[in-house]
């Protein structure tokens, strides 16, 4: 048998008027997918555990959210409205915007299964690597002969820098080439970025 937590009672109590309905039906449909789930707080608002996270709801000053746990395991993916609140469904302003009973009912048991059978929650995408950047002999030698365009380069964000090794290494002769150098090494010595003329004041 599941076990409920006063606390989510005094959670749903507190919550706005239009919040109450809305989360005391997602708190019955939980319990009816999944009756030997327990509640518990985590993060400030109510989650259902049974054999892991299964989902959570909460309330907030203009709407609810609910999510799965395991949502992408689930086939639903985040609603239309999903990028402005947490969970799956978006913003939930009243029973309307919830999926029929039924259907809630049967994803709580489709993800009840899949904690009883131990399915982890796919791992996040590693985040993109920055490819280093190789800043050209040339432009290093430059830099080094003056302090004040080697503190700026220094302290420029990698897109910034970027900027100006691009810059020069697409330039297609030697001379071009030579008075880009020149030219960067001046206006690095005076704190600019390379496309500084269009950098709002």
């Amino acid at each position: 048998m599941g076990r409920k937590d006063p606390r989510v009672d005094a959670y749903i109590a507190q919550s706005a008027q239009f919040a109450r309905p809305v989360l005391t039906h997602l708190r019955n449909v939980v319990h009816a997918g999944c009756p030997e789930v327990e509640e518990t707080f985590k993060w400030s608002f109510p989650h259902f555990v049974h054999h892991g996270i299964l989902c959570s709801m909460a309330s907030f000053k203009g709407h609810c959210a609910f999510g799965f746990w395991k949502g992408g395991l689930l086939g639903i993916g985040t609603g239309a409205k999903g990028e402005e609140a947490m969970g799956q469904f978006g913003r939930i302003t009243s029973l309307a915007d919830l999926p029929s009973e039924r259907r809630l009912i049967g994803l709580v048991k489709k993800a009840a299964a899949l904690n009883e059978q131990g399915v982890r929650k796919p791992a996040p995408a590693k985040p993109r690597v920055a490819r280093a950047l190789k800043v050209p002999a040339d432009l290093a030698a430059a830099l080094r002969k003056s302090t004040k365009a080697q503190e700026t380069f220094d302290a420029f964000s990698p897109s910034n820098k970027r900027d100006y090794v691009e810059w020069i290494a697409e330039a297609r002769g030697a001379a071009t080439r030579a008075r880009r150098l020149a030219t960067a090494i001046e206006w690095m010595a005076e704190g600019k970025v390379r496309n500084w003329k269009y950098v709002r004041k």
